[in-house]
């Protein structure tokens, strides 16, 4: 079992950048798939980046490409999701989350582990 706490949420100007890391403690980090979703206020959770075991592979939602990467460092247990060029329709509230796989998983659904989400508000 891995439990997930996420943080570096936060206010942020259109056009800002915001880090966001979700520490990851319990078992070894290695062998899960993660992910970062967000959800924003009367809008359903979607998927927004997500990475298998090792990083070598990654998937990005068409709205965000090009402007957020999702990186992992399973030794100090540690998905991290760097957004750029921030838009007011990224507001949302954004939750990390890991399945026990070794292979990516692109689906709400396929996610076991949630953290309890971190607050971020792009400003116009």
């Amino acid at each position: 079992q891995v439990q997930l706490v996420e943080s570096g949420g936060g206010l942020v100007q259109t056009g800002g950048s915001l880090r966001l890391s979700c520490a990851a403690s319990g078992r070894t980090l290695s062998t899960y798939a993660m992910g970062w979703f967000r959800q924003a206020p009367g809008k359903e959770r979607e998927l927004v980046a997500a990475i298998n075991w090792s990083g070598s592979s990654t998937y990005y939602a068409d709205a965000v490409k090009d402007r957020f990467t999702i990186s992992r460092d399973n030794a100090k247990k540690t998905l991290l999701l760097q957004m750029n060029s921030l838009k007011p329709e990224d507001t949302a509230v954004y939750y990390c989350a890991a399945e026990r796989s070794y292979k990516m998983v692109v689906t709400t659904g396929g996610y076991d582990y949630w953290g309890q989400g971190t607050q971020v508000t792009v400003s116009s």
